[in-house]
């Protein structure tokens, strides 16, 4: 059943290595059939083994929502044609930066993106996307997806976020949330998550109380559990 589950594998960066709307969830290529499950399960989804400009990194060069994705410039012909066949909607951010992962935060209701993205990047992600584009950071940080994600359901921010900022992106993606960290303390909070409306999967050294604030902030109330603190999965 969908839920919040904590993962070990790799290490504790699963937002760097995994992707996923609420359709489907990209893991990379040499993941173990118990840990695809696992996502199955958490996130309830389909669940797809990819690399992206020959990397694991699905994470952090891969963003969208549940209408379309954004690839990097550096996507080979033969991944571009894989993407596009898999999510329908797909389009090539025109841009030097290529952790679109990174400078994107999106649900299905708007986007902030990185404050130095051009009109023509912007517009691509509007179109894509099929939402409102917003400029902006976050706790003075540009790259706005490393220190939050957001689903259609709830809003995680780095808590070095202002009160302010946090009341300006649940207005803007059209959801409640809160500030929070993953991983015994980190702030980067993309790097240890990876969720849609349905659940979550969270780095291995994320702690009970960071894991509870998750589940709420992200609207996650029912959970997958196993000894008292999340489903511990080794790869």
């Amino acid at each position: 059943m969908p839920g919040a589950v904590i993962l070990e594998y790799y290490n504790v960066n699963v937002g760097v290595f995994s992707y996923t709307d609420d359709r489907i969830s990209l893991v990379p290529v040499d993941v173990p059939e118990k840990v695809v499950e696992t996502y199955r399960q958490a996130l309830n989804t389909r669940v797809v083994k990819a690399s992206i400009v020959g990397t694991p990194l699905l994470g952090i060069f891969i963003a969208g929502n549940n209408n379309g994705v954004i690839l990097p410039y550096t996507v080979s012909p033969k991944e571009y044609e894989f993407f596009s066949q898999l999510f329908g909607n797909v389009a090539v951010l025109p841009s030097k930066m290529t952790a679109v992962g990174n400078i994107v935060l999106a649900n299905d209701y708007a986007a902030l993106i990185h404050p130095e993205l051009s009109d023509e990047a912007a517009r691509v992600i509007r179109e894509t996307l099929e939402v409102e584009v917003y400029r902006g950071t976050i706790a003075g940080i540009p790259t706005v997806g490393s220190v939050a994600v957001v689903t259609n359901r709830g809003l995680l921010v780095t808590p070095n976020a202002s009160e302010e900022e946090l009341r300006f992106l649940e207005k803007i993606f059209n959801v409640e949330g809160d500030t929070g960290t993953v991983n015994r303390g980190g702030v980067y909070v993309k790097v240890g998550i990876v969720c849609n409306s349905y659940g979550a999967v969270v780095g291995r050294d994320t702690t009970g109380i960071e894991l509870a604030n998750i589940e709420r902030a992200l609207g996650i109330m029912e959970e997958v559990r196993g000894g008292g603190r999340g489903e511990d999965v080794s790869g």
